[in-house]
Order: structure tokens, then C-alpha cells, then sequence
């Protein structure tokens, strides 16, 4: 069964969590590593002749060393872009806390050396009226990964994030910053000082904003040595 599992999370939504995730991935398989990645739940999926598609689980597909279809890795394919609970609503879906730790569940199974679990938009996302996404992670009772998108806000929005998620007793592994956009936020240098400083957790790396991104360029700004510690 895999060996280490990772939920990936963000401030927000747009912040980089798929190409961050796939560049841990990226990272991990330089490093002699089995990897595997999921996406339990995506909305704004393209209709294709083998089904729905989603351009974020199809980056993890292709990052993973592991060869997967694509079913287990997203098993859940919504068509709307718009957030999950309401794109399953509109598609008669049922989607359940208890419903994607099975499926998380049956990945970890499988034998790998890292599983990363990418999740949907920030930390209280709903999935329906009654639970969040932040279910998932706490009854998987597996270690979190936060994104930082570098932007105005994003102090506030990461320590908030972070609080939220050791509150629901969870450990906090290490966090990403994230350029996401291409212009520099001012005090950027001082911004990411005071996030080093305040959050209690290794910073596994800074991405820095591409044109021409891909995974593995970007796994090259990356420090994951922590996460295969214990």
C-alpha cells in the first residue's frame, strides 16, 4: 500500500494546487520514488469521446509513475465549471464525505511510495448541505500540504487556513508558495519572511511564475526531502 498520502490544499481556488501537486510528483520521481495522484472530485470537465475529462486530474495522470485509468484518478467527472456541490446537484450526483475517503481509501492500496490527494477549491468547500471537503482529510487522517498563492490577502487567507486545519487535529506537512499570477505582488520578499516565520511547517519550495510552466521545470524549486522523513 502506499507508503506516504498527502492531501493538497489551498487558500483558495486558482492557486496553483494541480501544478504543484504534479511538480511534488515530478519531484518525487527523480527521486528514484513510486508515485501516484488523485482527484476524487473535479469540476469543468470537458465532454470527450471517452468521457468526461478534466485537465487537472489528466496533469496528475500523467505526472503519477504509476499508470492508472483515468477513472481512479478522478473518479468522480463533473461537466459544469462551477463549484462541486453545485455542479453535482445540477448532474443528479450524490457526492458524500464518506463516498471519496472510499475511493481515497482503495488508491492507498496500492503500492506506492507517495499518494497525493488534490482537493477542490480551499479547506471548507462544500461537497453538499452538510459536510466540506475538509472531511475527507480528517477521516483519512492523513498529513495536509497547503498552497499559498502569492497575492494581496495571502497572509491572512494562509494563516487562517492553516489554523483551520491543525484545529480539526491534523498535522500540517509543509506548505508551497505560489506565484499564480505573472506580475510579482509588492513586498513579495517580505511577504514570504513573515509566512516562513509564522507558519509552523517547512516551506517545500517557492514557484516562481513561467509562461511555459510544466511539472517538472517547476519540481526543480522544490525541497520534499521532509515529507519522506519518519
Amino acid at each position: 500500500m502506499a507508503k506516504k498520502t498527502f492531501f493538497v490544499t489551498g487558500t483558495d481556488t486558482g492557486v496553483g494546487k494541480t501544478m504543484v501537486s504534479a511538480a511534488i510528483l515530478e519531484a518525487a520521481k527523480a527521486a528514484g520514488k513510486r508515485t501516484l495522484g488523485m482527484k476524487p472530485i473535479a469540476s469543468g470537465c470537458d465532454n470527450t469521446p471517452e468521457g468526461l475529462r478534466n485537465d487537472d486530474a489528466l496533469m496528475l495522470q500523467r505526472a503519477a509513475t504509476e499508470a492508472l485509468a483515468y477513472d481512479l484518478v478522478n473518479p468522480i467527472a463533473l461537466e459544469p465549471a462551477i463549484a462541486p456541490h453545485v455542479a453535482a446537484v445540477q448532474a443528479g450526483r450524490v457526492v458524500t464525505a464518506g463516498r471519496l475517503v472510499g475511493f481515497c481509501r482503495g488508491m492507498q492500496m496500492r503500492p506506492a511510495d507517495l499518494l497525493l490527494i488534490e482537493g477542490a477549491g480551499g479547506w471548507r468547500v462544500p461537497l453538499n448541505d452538510r459536510e466540506t471537503y475538509s472531511a475527507v482529510p480528517r477521516e483519512l487522517g492523513v498529513p495536509v500540504i497547503l498552497v499559498v498563492s502569492l497575492k494581496l490577502g495571502c497572509i491572512n487567507h494562509a494563516l487562517l487556513t492553516a489554523e483551520a486545519i491543525l484545529n480539526d487535529g491534523l498535522v500540517l506537512a509543509g506548505w508551497v508558495a505560489n506565484r499564480a499570477e505573472p506580475v510579482a505582488m509588492s513586498c513579495e520578499q517580505e511577504t514570504l519572511s513573515y509566512l516562513t516565520e509564522q507558519l509552523p511547517v517547512p516551506c517545500l519550495g517557492v514557484m516562481p511564475w513561467i509562461v511555459t510552466a510544466n511539472p517538472k521545470t517547476l519540481s526543480e524549486y522544490l525541497n520534499i526531502d521532509s515529507l519522506f522523513e519518519n
